[in-house]
This record gives structure tokens, C-alpha cells and sequence, in this order.
């Protein structure tokens, strides 16, 4: 072979910083020569002359030519792809050596930036703590925008963690790191880091609440005038965009057409178990009923043989769509009321109706409280949720149902079946107290309680559902300090749906959680026949079990206050017949009383609906409607027997 024709001299010249003549030489040697190390060479002259794409393309060549399966040579590749624009070719080789990118947070800056930008956040868990650990401005910035309040997500903890030794005075930070502390039950964490909130709120500054996600507000603030300054955005003028939205043309049918709005609807879901017989029985003489469903595709695939979504309404998948051109498909419908059933709960879209998707916008069951920064014109719930002195902190009309905002399905959920107190690791000769709560809603407020309902109860045990072993190990080290013997504490594990609602039937006595009490949790509870106590609240969050009792005819179980709370609990523990009451009472009311009815809340939500599109066709604003409640049943409407 002709000496001036070998990669010998081409690396030589290449050395010399002779590129363009080391290149000449590669350009020959390659009709020969294609292993790595030739196109290894010919990719660093590419790149020492400015042609940074071509130089991606022999690395690549280089990578696929590697005997390492995670070549080195095919990171390069996805790194200059990626910065000369080309995000096809740098995903595509990014995946390739998509392993290393746990570890090198270039490379997971390449697949994390790309899955954002298609919309993929699902996909980017496995590069969050690297990219939050690096140094490198870039990284830093991506690490903020991939910052997510996901509880179920681990690695979303590790960024916000991350991100927060770095930066300690970033108050969004400081209110995610508490979000996460207190899934966990870190109660000491969430002791000192919640220091500079309070201190900014006992100094009159409520700026802090503008940059607080608005649902994790609830879980630590009851008080709805403090709720409703958490935003996302709080400059949005929702005015100017409901009278932009309320002045486009609208073609009223003798049907009212009626979106739904959510990323719930898959019969497994907790908001599907209320809301599923509802859309079944909707009258379809008088409503068209609409999906706009954003549910993850796992979720479909999961159910697609044993579901029949058709029968809650027309299906329209927006799950791909931006905002806007959701909004659009929605308008497109002629949808006279758009219902967003998520609010500012995880997975929710509600920013969807800022884009004016019908005349008519409202909110319900997803978010307990007033949908910050969403262009909406009713809020429903009932008289217990959103009293009349709730009505200066909701930017929505206040829309009362009758009786109760929560429906609730007793055609598609399992009746309990009869089980042991053994078969569910209960003591036999103790009285239980149950909470199934999410363990995020339990704070050091009612806990202490808890512990003076068991110091004052020597025979009773709390029973607690589980997220995590480091939850339960943060619970026991409080209620221990507290006096409480860990005996006295019982978790169970999360079990399927229907041996959940079997084994509640266990306990003597629900105990309820404040400020967030249990919503569907509640229902589920008195569904498996289990009576359940809460404190009057103060807010929409606090007031749903208030709710939920009344609707059912025990409205005597709602405490005036906590201390009331407490002492009731005690007197309970030592007296089983008045427990044995109100279980006989739960069963005998479930088939009558409106908790369960289905079809009576039905014909109330139509109600509603009719009363709303019945001002907006007389063109008048939207105002606050109290919904009229039918007569009560003399019959009931089902038995569990």
C-alpha cells in the first residue's frame, strides 16, 4: 500500500494539525479501511474543520462498528447531533447507549430534553438525578424544567433534593421538598424547612402562596381565603378570557352537549368508581354526553378487553393534542358545557379551557377548591362544601347540589363480602381505629390527637394503610415520642379493590384526617359498612366527609371541633353498642339515603346543567345556583343483601 494512503500518516498529519490533509488521506483510506479507528480519526477532523454534522455521522459509523455495545464513539455521535439540531439522529443514537446516561449527564441531557420536548415526561425519570448532580449551567436549568410534584415518581425527590442544596433560597423548591417530606411522613423535615414559609406568612407575606402548587396547599393550609392565592400563574386574566369566550357565536340544540374533561377514565381509577354509573345513566333524550379523554395508553390496554367505555359517552382521545388544538376539537363539538373533572390534581389539564373551549366552564369532584388560574364559570359542590361564606374566595359561581357533591356508584363496586379480623391481622379483643387515608395527610396535628385517643383508649389500635417502609418508619419514631407503644400501631399494605373494601368492615371506627379528609376513601368506608368520624372543616377539603355523613343520615358523627373530635372517639371506644348502631344504621340507609343513589344524583347533576345553559340562553352572567332536591325515596333503591 502506498505510504501516503494510511491511517498511520493520516493520524500523523492529523497531529501536526494538518486536518484538511489528514482528511484527503481518510477519504481514500475508507474505500479500504472502515473499522473504528478510521472513522474515529475522520470524525475528529470533521469536527477540528467546523463540519460538526458530518463528524456526527462517522462517529456513528464508528459506534456501529464498536465491539462495546454502549460504544463511546456513539455517545459522541448523539451529543453533536444533538447540538447541530438533528434530534431524530441524536435520539436515536442516544438510545442506543441509553444505559450509560444514568451516569453521564451529557448524554442524559440529550434524552431528557428530547422526551420533554415530544411531550414524553414519562420517559425521563432515569436521567433526573444525574442532571440535577452536575454542575454545568445547562444542566441545571434542564433540571428545573424537569421538575415534577409526581409523588409516585422517586426520582422526582432526588432532583428537588438535588436542586435544593444548591439552591435553598428558591422558594418553589422549598415547597416541592415539603411536598415530598410529607408524602413520607418526615415530620421533622417538614418542621424545619416549613420555618421560612411561616415566617413569611406571620409578616403578612402572602407571596409565598402565589408560587404554591395549589393542591398541595390544601394538604397543610385550611384556610380557603389563603387557598385561593396558591397559583400557578396569577397574572392569567380570567375576566378578559371568560368575556372573549362567552362573545363567540353559539349555536344552542335541543340536547345539551355535555364535555367531560380528564385523564380518569379507566374503571380502575378512584374518580371512576364515583362517577362511572352517573355516565351510564345520563338521559341521552335530553344530553349528549362527550370524553375528552387524556388517559395514558397503558391504562386503555389494560382494560380494553373488560371495559366498555362507549357506554359513559362519545370517546375523543386529546391525549396528543396541545392545549390549543384540544380547545379547538372541543369547539369543533359544540359543546354547550365543558366539565374539567381534574383541576389542579396530578395528571390534570385544565389550562385546556383558557382556550375558550365551550360557553359554558366548570369544575368538579377532581379538585376540592376554587381552580386557580382556569377560565372557569361554575364551581359544583353542595351546602356543606361551599357554603354561602365560601363565596368571596372562588372566582367561580358556587353550583350546590342538593344533598351531596360526591356521587357515588353502587352498580360497579364490589358488595363487602364477610371476613375476620384474623384474616386481616387484627387483635380480636381491641377496638380499631382506622385510617386508609393517603399518608400525606397526615400531619403532627392530628396525630397528636391520634396519640390522646390511644392514651385515653387503653384498649384500642390504630390501623393505618401504608405507602412505604420509610413512612412507617417516620410514623412509629413520632407516635413512640409521643408515649405510644408500636404495638398499638397496625399497618396494612395496599391489597386489590375488592379486598380493600372487605377488610374495612374490620375496624370499629373511621378517624378522619384534617385538613384534607378522606373523599373517596370516606365513601369507600361507609360503602364497607364502617362508620366514620370527622371534625366540621373549614374549607372544601376539610368539609367532604361532612358531606359524605350527612348524605347518609349521620350527620352526628361530625365533630364541632378537634377537641370535640377527640373526645368523641373515646367515648366510642367504650361504647360498642352505639358502634354496633351506627353500622346497623349504614346498612340500613345505604339503599335509601342519597349517598349511594346514583340515579337521584343523576337527575340532580342535569339539574344543574339545565339551570346553567338555561341563563346563558337568556344571556345572562353566570351566578351562584342552589339545585332543588327531589322529593326523598319512600323505597329503597337497592339492598347489599
Amino acid at each position: 500500500m502506498n505510504t501516503n494512503i494510511s491511517f498511520a500518516a493520516a493520524s500523523k498529519d492529523y497531529q501536526k494539525g494538518q486536518y484538511l490533509k489528514s482528511l484527503e488521506v481518510l477519504n481514500k483510506l475508507i474505500n479500504t479501511q472502515q473499522d473504528v479507528k478510521t472513522y474515529v480519526l475522520l470524525a475528529k477532523n470533521l469536527l477540528k474543520l467546523g463540519f460538526k454534522s458530518e463528524a456526527a455521522s462517522a462517529y456513528a459509523l464508528a459506534g456501529e462498528r464498536d465491539s462495546d455495545k454502549e460504544s463511546p464513539y456513539t455517545r459522541e455521535a448523539a451529543l453533536l447531533y444533538f447540538a447541530c439540531g438533528d434530534e431524530q439522529q441524536a435520539l436515536l443514537q442516544a438510545l442506543r447507549v441509553m444505559t450509560r446516561a444514568r451516569s453521564d449527564a451529557d448524554l442524559a441531557c440529550v434524552l431528557a430534553s428530547i422526551h420533554l420536548k415530544q411531550g414524553r415526561k414519562d420517559l425521563v425519570s432515569p436521567y433526573r438525578k444525574v442532571i440535577s448532580e452536575s454542575s454545568n449551567p445547562d444542566h441545571v436549568r434542564l433540571a428545573v424544567r424537569l421538575l415534577s410534584d409526581d409523588i409516585l415518581d422517586a426520582t422526582n425527590e432526588t432532583l428537588v433534593y438535588n436542586l435544593f442544596k444548591k439552591f435553598p433560597d428558591i422558594m418553589p423548591l422549598r415547597l416541592l421538598k415539603l411536598v415530598f417530606a410529607r408524602e413520607v411522613c418526615d415530620f421533622d423535615l417538614v418542621a424545619k424547612e416549613f420555618l421560612p414559609v411561616q415566617r413569611m406568612l406571620d409578616k403578612g407575606d402572602l407571596s409565598v402562596l402565589e408560587r404554591d402548587n395549589p393542591f398541595y396547599n390544601l394538604h397543610w393550609c385550611s384556610d380557603e381565603a389563603l387557598n385561593a392565592r396558591a397559583s400557578h400563574n396569577p397574572s392569567l386574566p380570567l375576566k378578559q378570557a371568560a368575556a372573549r369566550r362567552r362573545a363567540v357565536p353559539h349555536a344552542w340544540s335541543k340536547k345539551i352537549r355535555i364535555g367531560y374533561l380528564s385523564s380518569d377514565f379507566w374503571a380502575g381509577h378512584a374518580t371512576m368508581k364515583l362517577l362511572r354509573r352517573i355516565l351510564e345513566l345520563h338521559d341521552r333524550d335530553k344530553f349528549e354526553i362527550v370524553l375528552f379523554c387524556h388517559t395514558e395508553q397503558k391504562y386503555l390496554q389494560h382494560e380494553a378487553d373488560t371495559v366498555d367505555r362507549s357506554q359513559w359517552g362519545d370517546v375523543c382521545i386529546v391525549r396528543d393534542m396541545t392545549d390549543e388544538e384540544a380547545a379547538k376539537a372541543i369547539r369543533e363539538r359544540q359543546i354547550d358545557i365543558l366539565v374539567d373533572l381534574k383541576g389542579h390534581t396530578f395528571g390534570g389539564r385544565s389550562r385546556i379551557l383558557n382556550y375558550g373551549g365551550a360557553p359554558l366552564q366548570a369544575t368538579w369532584l377532581g379538585f376540592p377548591g376554587s381552580v386557580t388560574d382556569v377560565d372557569l364559570d361554575y364551581a359544583i359542590g353542595d351546602r356543606f362544601v361551599l357554603p354561602t361564606t365560601s363565596e368571596a374566595h372562588y372566582h367561580e359561581k358556587l353550583v350546590r347540589m342538593p344533598e351531596s357533591y360526591q356521587p357515588n356508584d353502587p352498580a360497579n363496586r364490589p358488595k363487602p363480602k364477610p371476613t375476620t379480623r384474623t384474616q386481616v391481622g387484627l387483635p380480636e379483643d381491641a377496638f380499631v381505629f382506622a385510617s386508609f387515608n393517603a399518608n400525606r395527610k397526615i400531619n403532627t396535628e392530628i396525630l397528636d390527637v391520634w396519640c390522646n385517643i390511644l392514651k385515653r383508649a387503653p384498649n384500642g389500635v390504630l390501623w393505618l394503610m401504608l405507602s412505604s417502609p420509610h413512612t412507617q418508619t417516620n410514623l412509629l419514631n413520632y407516635i413512640n415520642r409521643k408515649g405510644i407503644d408500636s404495638d398499638r400501631v397496625i399497618f396494612c399494605p395496599r391489597v386489590s379493590y375488592e379486598e380493600h373494601i372487605d377488610r374495612q368492615q374490620m375496624a370499629d371506627l373511621g378517624i378522619d384526617t384534617f385538613p384534607v379528609n378522606g373523599h373517596t376513601t370516606t365513601s369507600e368506608q361507609l360503602w364497607g359498612g364502617l362508620p366514620v368520624l370527622t371534625v366540621k372543616g373549614t374549607n372544601f377539603a376539610s368539609r367532604v366527609s361532612e358531606s359524605l355523613l350527612n348524605a347518609i343520615g349521620l350527620g352526628e358523627l361530625v365533630a364541632s371541633d378537634i377537641k370535640a373530635y377527640e373526645n368523641m372517639a373515646v367515648e366510642l371506644a367504650n361504647a360498642p353498642d352505639r358502634i354496633a348502631g351506627y353500622k346497623r344504621r349504614i346498612r340500613e340507609n345505604a339503599g335509601i339515603m342519597p349517598l349511594f343513589d346514583a340515579e337521584r344524583f343523576t337527575l340532580h347533576l342535569e339539574k344543574a346543567y339545565e339551570m346553567m345553559v338555561e341563563r346563558a340562553k337568556l344571556g345572562q352572567e353566570p351566578d351562584h345556583l342552589d339545585v332543588p332536591a327531589l322529593p326523598p325515596r319512600t323505597e329503597p333503591f337497592f339492598r347489599f343483601d
